[in-house]
């Protein structure tokens, strides 16, 4: 049976996965990247380090207890599929996935952290097939809030070509601004929807759009006038999400006017947000990651693998 390792070293989270192309079934092995309390992040220097010092020990974790023929790597060595893109950060991963293919004479397939996302998502959702077809895939997270089209491709095995992105502050940014502002503790994503979820306020909101792009930099400071007036934790919580919901429908909503009726897969750690995810559910056709693929992890470059050596 074949077994695919999978590595990522993105900005947050040091992860590693085997996934068994027999079963269809993965495990994980992954960490944050540790984050002084009260920052928002980790310069690229200090995120390099840790994801050096953490990689082995996701290994060990790994394959703890497990025995695995692995007959090939996958490994996310640049944020997107485009040129320009790069990220010190991945050399940790693209390192250790070229020390072990060359020791283990076993092929390595580099592609994006964003390609992983999509393919995480879509063996998460059962959807795999997806990958022979066009659809609509968001990646939601930190760094990105993108909407893209996703096209079978021979070579790279799937397609990306954005239809819109945030024009500033982006969704994962703006959940942990405002996390940070309601006294949570970083990454904020989990707490804020727990407070958003003990709001009764309904809130109609006109996202800004221009084209298929949002712009996110407004609800930071409303947030922050909603607190300053007294305005509670948990309303402030639910405004927040509710401005990202917003944006994201009418991103959806402009993309399939353009492109065409077709199925949405959603993707990265802002969607692993239950309140976003209830309302798009209700909107679209839509397929979700489970928060455990949502999130950074390997278990899409070890599909990509999988799916390049035709395992799958």
């Amino acid at each position: 049976m074949p077994f695919c390792l999978g590595i990522d070293t993105s900005n947050y989270t040091t992860s590693t996965a085997l996934f068994d192309t027999d079963t269809m079934e993965v495990v994980h092995s992954k960490k944050l990247l540790p984050v002084k309390e009260g920052e928002l992040g980790l310069r690229q220097s200090d995120a390099v380090f840790h994801h050096t010092k953490q990689l082995p020990e996701m290994i060990k974790q790994l394959f703890d207890g497990r025995e695995a023929d692995i007959s090939c790597i996958g490994v996310s060595v640049k944020p997107r599929n485009i040129e320009g893109s790069y990220m010190p950060c991945f050399l940790c991963g693209e390192g250790l996935a070229d020390s072990l293919g060359a020791v283990n004479k076993i092929p390595v397939h580099k592609t994006s952290h964003q390609t992983g996302h999509i393919l995480a998502a879509l063996l998460s959702a059962g959807k795999l097939e997806f990958v022979n077809r066009k659809f609509i895939a968001f990646h939601v997270s930190g760094g990105t809030t993108d909407c893209l089209l996703v096209e079978p491709h021979k070579d790279n095995v799937i397609k990306i070509t954005e239809i819109g992105t945030s024009l500033d502050l982006k969704a994962g940014q703006a959940v942990d601004r405002v996390g940070l502002m309601l006294g949570l503790k970083f990454p904020c994503g989990k707490e804020l929807e727990k407070l958003a979820e003990q709001s009764s306020r309904s809130f109609k909101i006109k996202p800004v759009l221009k084209g298929g792009s949002c712009c996110l930099s407004g609800l930071e400071n409303k947030c922050r006038l909603m607190l300053d007036s007294g305005e509670s934790r948990e309303d402030t919580a639910n405004y927040c999400l509710s401005c990202i919901y917003a944006a994201v429908k009418g991103m959806t909503e402009y993309a399939l006017l353009n492109e065409g009726d077709m199925p949405v897969v959603f993707a990265g750690g802002v969607m692993s947000d239950k309140i976003i995810r209830r309302r798009l559910e209700q909107d679209f056709e839509a397929y979700f990651a489970e928060p455990d693929f949502s999130c950074d992890n390997a278990s899409g470059t070890a599909v990509f693998a999988a799916i390049t050596e035709k395992f799958i």
